[in-house]
């Protein structure tokens, strides 16, 4: 069910005079069921209003597709279970509230490089997580990010979060299998990818940087009704140079 935010102010709470400013409102939102989807609006923030209407109401938030660069405000939904941040421009100052009760955080295509200190902030303020998803992000090592990874790269970085989030079901696209655990466990925390920086003369050569042709995500927004493709059934999955990239887990299916 899709609400424009003057009819929202309207008929929240019979109170016609929450918001009497409406030009400070956001164009549109949707809300389905206790979903939210506020996707596609280049916002560099989350709006105020949007936290003051929905904030305590819902359990999953979808902001993908703007131009966050900060999530103050997301303090104001305390009930997240599911929180969706793709394709922003959220970097390494990213901080997160404490949410008792997130299970499921996407953060494809965003700009975090510095994988050990995103990992000490979700395991800090994010204890329940067990759905996590970094594609398109340099801290995420692989073809999505930059072509010269491979999937060694890749596989370290897996047992490097598992070492940091055990409790991890899902990494990425993929399931987290109990050979990694053990792995992970065992020698994880030795496990850090780190790469010289781009431009930087090594021995004889210098490292370029190679851009990337493929992405996490699909180029447009989704339908607010196809949040059960978040996760969907893997029957593809990164398997180095030639990888399609992820697909996700379905929620029927976990």
């Amino acid at each position: 069910m899709q609400h424009e935010w003057g009819d929202i102010a309207q008929h929240q709470e019979g109170n016609t005079s929450t918001f009497e400013d409406h030009s400070m409102l956001p164009s549109s939102v949707t809300c389905f069921e206790d979903r939210l989807y506020y996707s596609g609006q280049k916002s560099h923030k989350i709006p105020d209003t949007l936290v003051k209407l929905y904030g305590t109401k819902v359990s999953a938030l979808d902001l993908s597709y703007n131009d966050l660069v900060t999530l103050k405000g997301l303090e104001g939904f305390p009930n997240l279970h599911e929180l969706i941040l793709d394709n922003n421009q959220l970097g390494d100052t990213i901080s997160f509230p404490y949410l008792p009760r997130l299970h499921t955080l996407s953060l494809n295509k965003n700009r975090i490089e510095d994988i050990e200190l995103l990992l000490k902030k979700i395991f800090k303020n994010l204890p329940t997580v067990t759905y996590l998803s970094l594609l398109g992000n340099k801290a995420c090592p692989n073809q999505l990010s930059d072509i010269s990874n491979d999937e060694e790269d890749y596989q370290r970085y897996r047992y490097y979060v598992l070492y940091h989030l055990p409790k991890l079901k899902f990494l990425d696209s993929t399931r987290v299998l109990e050979s990694e655990r053990v792995e992970a466990k065992r020698r994880g925390q030795l496990m850090k990818v780190v790469r010289p920086k781009p431009g930087v003369h090594t021995g004889d050569y210098l490292i370029t940087p190679i851009p990337s042709p493929y992405s996490p995500l699909p180029r447009v927004v989704r339908n607010p009704h196809e949040h059960k493709g978040i996760y969907g059934k893997c029957k593809y999955k990164y398997s180095g140079k030639h990888s399609e990239g992820n697909r996700f887990i379905c929620n029927n299916d976990l």
